[in-house]
């Protein structure tokens, strides 16, 4: 059968953002130019970096980190949405996703910096109040304001974020089968056309290799991993991973291996499995609350890092 201009054909674009890269596999016409997509796409991961990067003096996060307190702020937009998700998702988890840990992650050594010992105990004796406590929003003014001393770290959200971005971007553009990926945060557009899901694999939470644990098949739906065993460093003869305990100022200490999240929103998902972690197993009425499937990866004593579930349980981790 001869093709015509209504074909569908597996596509597939990227490019550099946050310190990594960005992706879009999608259907769309064989004969479809997907230069002004692409654009658009890099143009809006590039908007989320401008606003909430830590790694850039210049951008929106930053300049209201170093605006004093009491003071209004005026923000843009989208910064403000991720703002208002986090102060919610820190409130519902009881602080376990804490955004105002800019300090202790420099202090560690999880920045710009190497580790810092008197930052380090300055991070670990600082009283720390829940920024849902002392930050304020007026998303209809587009402006923030602080009520006690902050730094703001955007990294446990803003990818997540950056993801949702793509896959609007590839609505507005017309297209209705896309799987959109920054790191570990996908979301899925519909299904593929032939009506099968969307294949995305969870890794195996092991330092020394790359394998695969689970897979799961999404249509209309994100995926947000968090893990212990890829972004680390090691002091005093330890190594610790970059997930900060908010009731400490400091490294998390014996939490899950990886925690897996998959709801709607990649923005929620990628904040979910930040606080998950630091839940632990302590969070699944909170779970089983907001209806989010889960999926608990431990490194048992003298077992391969996530060879098997922790307790030998998975919650909810249905494959789709």
């Amino acid at each position: 059968m001869p093709k015509t201009s209504s074909d569908l054909k597996r596509r597939a674009l990227s490019g550099p953002t946050m310190g990594t890269r960005w992706s879009v596999v999608l259907y769309a016409p064989e004969v479809a130019d997907l230069a002004p997509l692409d654009r658009a796409l890099q143009a809006a991961v590039e908007e989320v970096d401008a606003q909430m990067s830590t790694w850039r003096a210049e951008s929106d996060l930053m300049r209201f980190n170093a605006a004093p307190e009491g003071v209004w702020t005026a923000l843009p937009a989208r910064l403000l949405t991720v703002l208002d998700c986090a102060l919610e998702i820190g409130r519902l988890s009881g602080g376990a996703f804490e955004i105002a840990m800019g300090d202790a992650v420099a202090a560690w050594g999880f920045g710009a910096t190497p580790p810092d010992p008197e930052a380090i105990r300055a991070a670990l004796a600082r009283p720390r109040r829940p920024s849902y406590e002392t930050l304020e929003l007026d998303l209809a003014g587009g402006r923030a304001r602080k009520h006690a001393p902050m730094a703001l770290d955007l990294s446990g959200i803003a990818k997540g974020y950056g993801v949702d971005r793509l896959i609007e971007v590839a609505q507005e553009h017309g297209i209705a089968h896309a799987l959109a990926a920054i790191d570990g945060e996908l979301r899925a557009l519909g299904a593929q056309p032939d009506g099968r899901g969307w294949a995305v694999a969870v890794e195996r939470p092991d330092p020394e290799l790359r394998a695969v644990q689970s897979v799961f098949e999404l249509r209309d739906l994100a995926i947000a991993t968090s893990g212990d065993y890829r972004h680390q460093i090691t002091l005093g003869g330890r190594t610790l991973s970059h997930t900060m305990d908010p009731r400490r100022g400091a490294p998390l200490l014996d939490g899950p291996a990886s925690v897996t999240v998959l709801t709607e929103s990649c923005m929620r998902a990628d904040a979910l499995a930040s606080a998950f972690m630091v839940l632990g197993e302590a969070g699944r009425p909170l779970a089983e609350r907001l209806g989010v499937e889960l999926l608990f990866l431990a490194a048992p004593e003298g077992v391969a890092s996530g060879e098997r579930p922790i307790s030998g349980q998975t919650l909810s981790a249905v494959q789709r």
